[in-house]
């Protein structure tokens, strides 16, 4: 069995699919591994590394003479690639599937057996698979160092000769993993957090962390199946903002995380409720892939409104990426090993167990899932 990792086709990506360390566990396994050169550049980690981890180092496709039986990455390899990809290849990356229909009929049309990250099931058994959650993790935590890194304001109290220095305070909008280990990172950095989100059920996960939970009244709430919030209705987007911007006003970091699966982020922080916002104030918006959670924030931008900074980057882990790799490439192994039958060595896709279910998009040259195929 051949697991193929290229090097990402975005410039700008700086994690990678596969480490040393993981090569190791896929060869354990009996899998045959090959790296493109300088996969690892970007972290520093020599082509050496993976070689003397048991990876064949490839520097052009055609060096490889096996078929391929995966390719794993961040994201989707450039087409020019993938076109080369032998039929019935498994590949498994994030794709976001709702923004690239016409990709997703292309790589059914060559036979790609496409497996989505973004789809996997918020679940017991998927957790050790959840590549989602690992990198909203530490999204969390990079937004609180992004935050301080532009904030005028130190986070602990601090008393000295000259007088005391107040906590800064800190409102987190969202509280699912990367809202809770915002607010535990600001914690832990010694600030007066406050957090708020439509699900009251949350209440007691933020207060174990020692915030404070800013609680709004907007009747009965539900979630979709990823166990994310669903949209709200005008009238309690309404509501929202108003009982939000006192809490926005008062804050010196405000970091906002809310994503409705598959559509347009919710804007929380009208262009209103900039203006009853400090000057100084700095705003981490976690949403700006999906447009964007704040009026103004532009996606991988730094904007300054008012004396206002709103930082729009729309992948933090990558500025933890060592770190954001290695839970990144064991996300993967857990998923692969998972389907993997060590008596025969070789893959057994159940298309009927609950993960392929969710997260599989094409097969044997269809759009399989029910929710693009049209069905």
């Amino acid at each position: 069995m051949l697991v193929f990792v290229p090097k990402n086709a975005d410039a700008d990506e700086s994690r990678i699919a596969i480490m040393p360390a993981t090569v190791k566990k896929y060869c354990q396994l009996g899998f045959d591994i090959a790296v493109q050169a300088g996969i690892g550049q970007s972290l520093s980690i020599s082509d050496a590394a993976f070689a003397d981890a048991g990876a064949k180092i490839i520097q052009e496709f055609s060096e490889i003479t096996a078929p391929i039986d995966i390719s794993i990455g961040l994201n989707l390899p450039e087409k020019s690639l993938v076109n080369k990809f032998p039929q019935n290849t498994w590949h498994i990356s994030f794709f976001n599937p709702f923004q690239r229909p016409e990709l997703l009929t292309e790589l059914a049309e060559q036979h790609i057996n496409l497996i989505s990250l973004e789809l996997l099931p918020r679940s017991t058994l998927a957790q050790p698979m959840d590549a989602l959650s690992s990198q909203a993790n530490l999204a969390g935590y990079a937004s609180v160092l992004q935050a301080c890194e532009y904030s005028e304001k130190v986070l602990p109290m601090m008393m000295t000769a000259a007088g005391t220095i107040a906590p800064a305070k800190v409102f987190v909008i969202g509280v699912g993993v990367a809202g809770l280990q915002a607010i535990a990172t600001a914690k832990r950095l010694g600030a007066q957090v406050i957090a708020y989100d439509v699900r009251p059920a949350v209440e007691e996960q933020v207060k174990s962390l020692g915030a404070q939970f800013l609680k709004i009244d907007l009747g009965a709430m539900e979630q979709t199946k990823q166990g994310y919030a669903k949209a709200l209705t005008i009238e309690q987007l309404a509501q929202q903002q108003q009982m939000m911007t006192k809490a926005c006003a008062n804050a010196d970091i405000i970091i906002t995380t809310a994503l409705v699966f598959g559509k347009t982020a919710p804007q929380l922080i009208t262009l209103a409720m900039l203006e009853q916002i400090s000057s100084g104030t700095v705003i981490v918006d976690l949403a700006t892939k999906a447009g964007g959670n704040v009026a103004k924030a532009q996606k991988d931008q730094v904007i300054d409104y008012n004396g206002i900074k709103i930082i729009g980057f729309s992948e933090l882990s990558r500025y933890v990426a060592r770190d954001a790799s290695e839970l990144y490439a064991n996300n993967i192994f857990n998923l692969i090993k998972y389907f993997y039958q060590p008596e025969e060595k070789q893959m057994q896709w159940n298309l009927q167990d609950e993960i392929l279910q969710s997260a599989c998009l094409t097969f044997a040259g269809k759009i399989i899932h029910q929710e693009f195929n049209g069905a």
